[in-house]
């Protein structure tokens, strides 16, 4: 059962054994700092198992090994089916910051590897067969346990773990969750008695005692002869091998007044090397042999053992004898032995000899031991400094190199930024002179354009276009429109149409010079020519188009042809594009404003031109507007080809020529009025009857194609601007197929041009209210 916790109370230490399973992850720190921190006390005892994994070529059953006796290490054999006496220098490398941690800690702390392909299995297993009462797991922080990132390590273990073990699972530090034990551990473990003995040795520490020369100093252990011991062998533990921190000397007690047992109480003696956390050093027993009956004494030669541990090479120095007053421990020692040996037979005389002569002995060994320990604490801290220097002059040349790199990577960039400055500062003049050479050019282009605006731009006066046109006599008026009558003449033998502005519609002599200089420089093949104007009374020149209006073409005025369905393709593609024109003109577009079939005239080869350009430019707002209420009140025909939007808002735009194309290309079709065009031949073209709404002057339509213009007509003459179609995108390249529609099947047009221009001057007559019946003109 899981219990989640958020925060764990400090505790006092709890009873029990406590182990802690390890890697060398962040994980498993967090896990032995917790159980420190949360379960152990100074002095407490804790077991850290480390999982290795096994190949799957060996065996399936989980070995346990103790990497080495180091410091703070209870090390005892197991079973031998689990021992593995040789553990690599990766395992050992993992225990060893652990080791360091308790050491500071004040915790002693047993080692122990297990190898199993099933981490979890291995962990139950040794927490059920040692009776493992408290077991703390952790988990790296991406969620995985251990190194072992496949299964779910702690919930396995959690679940499989005794009932009477209680698990910790701890992330970051903190408790993640917990399952609590159900009943009591068993009364007894392998562990506790390897413990006990831990603790009967370092429970038996002595006082401090006077050094040989009467000075005070440290001693590890006191030479103590606690009465009534029997005879016994050098103690060892259970796996057969010394204990990790064992003293350098243990003796056995000796029997009053009989010869018996001289030992060596326990004593812990470490240091931690630069290469390994901990050197161990094992010291065996000293002692005397005495058998029971006391008749035959056996004293054997005292011997010091003395192991240790350093980057994995064991050293051992054995049968080191001590001597009475030399520092030759081993003759001096050994001589001590044969005297000894020989007193075995007297009486008790020699004992107080003998003991006094092992006292001295133990005091100067303490001694030595010292002056040792001490010397190897030197050497460690002197090696820890090198080290440290070693460590600092490898920092200082990294940070030297990052530096040089950093340099020489600014050094590279400073070049590439002057190299491409360079390039820029060429570049830039490079331009400037271009820049100079098309200015030049555009102010020699611009006085070109000039020079020849101004000779074909001419500046009549009043007296030559009166001469011209009889003092605007009647019979040579050809129109009239809503700006003004127009007159055809001939100006410089060349013959011309002047379109004289009501005197109310005529500006300042300047503006409106300005504006004659705007429209003669609109040149188009679709736009009626300006050839000159007289400023003073307002006359503008144009070339004469001896074909008339678009309108009177469509319903045959004067008796003309009609005019066959692919001059109309093509006359309405004209119109589109020079309609696209006056739209892309610049730095403002151009609006006609009054697009209508009277204002579209045919020169002599049918060619479509658009007439009355700009005109809303020449006169004041006021007047152009009055001129446009002047045509939606007068005359119903073109108050049907003004956009519905523009009547409502007053504002104007390039959608409001794309309605009066629209209703243009149907006339173009149908030949019929404007008025409700676009509603007719939409319902036409829903009922199916579009074909009745051709002109019926024209008998060969395409008819699919003439359905083709008359739905584009449809969506041009649309009431809201938003849905019209753009001309340049949508409008024009339809136009264009259905001009080249019309040239490939242009058979008709060689015999309708045989006709010549169906317009005659002499058709052109006064009616009674002014107006000439065909207006080509009267715009």
């Amino acid at each position: 059962m899981w219990l989640q916790k958020n925060h764990w109370d400090k505790k006092d230490g709890v009873k029990g054994i406590v182990a802690v399973a390890i890697d060398s992850d962040k994980g498993s720190q967090n896990a032995l700092k917790w159980a420190i921190d949360h379960l152990l006390n100074k002095g407490s005892n804790v077991v850290l198992l480390h999982v290795k994994h096994k190949p799957s070529s060996l065996s399936a059953s989980a070995s346990l090994t103790t990497p080495r006796a180091g410091a703070n290490s209870i090390a005892h054999a197991e079973p031998s089916a689990l021992v593995c006496h040789d553990p690599d220098e990766q395992t050992k490398e993992i225990f060893r910051p652990y080791r360091v941690f308790c050491a500071r800690k004040d915790i002693h702390c047993k080692d122990v590897v297990l190898e199993d392909m099933d981490v979890s299995k291995a962990l139950i297993e040794y927490s059920s067969q040692y009776a493992i009462e408290h077991l703390v797991i952790g988990t790296s922080n991406k969620g995985g346990f251990l190194r072992f990132k496949i299964a779910d390590i702690p919930g396995s273990v959690s679940k499989g773990a005794p009932d009477f073990c209680t698990v910790y699972i701890v992330a970051k530090g903190k408790i993640q969750s917990m399952r609590s034990a159900s009943r009591a551990a068993p009364a007894f473990s392998p562990l506790q008695n390897q413990f006990s003995h831990a603790s009967a040795r370092s429970d038996h520490s002595d006082p401090r005692v006077p050094l040989a020369n009467g000075a005070k100093g440290p001693q590890r252990r006191s030479f103590e002869a606690p009465p009534h011991r029997s005879q016994d062998a050098p103690r060892k533990s259970n796996d057969g091998t010394t204990d990790s921190f064992r003293s350098p000397f243990t003796r056995r007690g000796m029997t009053d007044k009989s010869y018996g047992e001289i030992s060596v109480p326990d004593s812990d003696i470490s240091f931690v090397s630069s290469r390994r956390s901990s050197t161990d050093r094992s010291f065996l027993s000293l002692y005397n042999n005495n058998n029971n009956n006391n008749s035959e004494t056996g004293m054997s030669n005292p011997r010091l053992s003395f192991s240790s541990d350093t980057d994995g090479n064991n050293y051992s120095f054995e049968s080191m004898h001590f001597g009475r007053r030399s520092m030759d421990i081993s003759s001096d020692f050994s001589s001590f032995s044969q005297e000894s040996e020989g007193l075995s037979f007297s009486a008790s005389q020699g004992m107080d000899d003998v003991e006094a002569e092992m006292r001295r002995l133990k005091l100067e060994l303490n001694q030595i031991m010292e002056k040792y320990s001490n010397a190897c604490k030197e050497a460690f801290k002197a090696q820890q400094k090198a080290v440290e220097l070693q460590r600092w002059k490898l920092e200082e040349e990294r940070r030297l190199e990052e530096a040089r790199l950093a340099e020489e990577a600014a050094l590279a960039v400073a070049e590439k930024e002057k190299a491409r400055s360079k390039a820029a500062m060429e570049n830039a003049e490079v331009q400037q002179r271009i820049a100079e050479l098309e200015s030049q050019k555009r102010i020699n282009a611009e006085k070109k354009a000039f020079m020849e605006s101004e000779e074909k731009r001419k500046a009549y006066t009043i007296e030559e276009i009166e001469a011209a046109t009889n003092f605007f006599t009647e019979s040579q008026k050809i129109g009239e429109g809503g700006y003004g009558p127009v007159y055809k003449c001939h100006l410089d033998h060349t013959p011309v149409a002047v379109k004289v502005l009501r005197p109310d519609a005529a500006q300042g002599r300047s503006q409106f010079q300005r504006e004659v200089e705007v429209l003669s420089c609109i040149r188009h093949p679709n736009m009626v020519l300006l050839l000159g104007a007289c400023p003073e009374y307002g006359c503008l020149v144009y070339e004469h188009m001896s074909n008339g209006s678009l309108d009177d073409r469509l319903f045959c005025r004067g008796n003309t042809l009609p005019i066959p369905w692919q001059l109309r393709f093509r006359i309405a593609a004209e119109i589109g594009t020079g309609l696209l024109f006056l739209h892309q003109t610049k730095p403002e577009p151009l609006v006609h404003r009054d697009l209508k079939p009277a204002n579209i005239l045919l020169d002599r080869n049918y060619v479509a031109k658009i007439s009355d350009v700009g005109l809303a430019r020449l006169v004041p707002p006021s007047v152009a507007d009055a001129v446009t209420q002047y045509r939606m009140t007068s005359a119903a025909g073109t108050f049907c080809y003004i956009d519905p939007e523009y009547q409502q808002t007053g504002m104007l735009g390039v959608k409001s020529d794309i309605y009066s194309l629209g209703i243009i290309f149907l006339q173009i079709l149908t030949a019929s009025p404007p008025m409700g065009l676009a509603h007719h031949v939409g319902r036409a073209i829903e009922k199916g009857t579009f074909a009745d709404m051709l002109d019926p002057k024209v008998s060969d339509w395409p008819v699919e194609d003439a359905l083709s213009l008359a739905k584009i007509g449809i969506r041009c003459a649309e009431l809201r601007r938003r849905d019209r179609p753009d001309l340049g995108k949508e409008v024009l390249p339809e136009l264009n197929r259905l001009r080249e529609l019309a040239e490939n099947n242009d058979h008709h047009h060689s015999m309708f041009s045989s006709y010549g221009s169906p317009y005659n001057q002499s058709q052109v007559s006064l009616q009674p209210d002014g107006a000439s019946s065909p207006l080509p003109y009267s715009g």
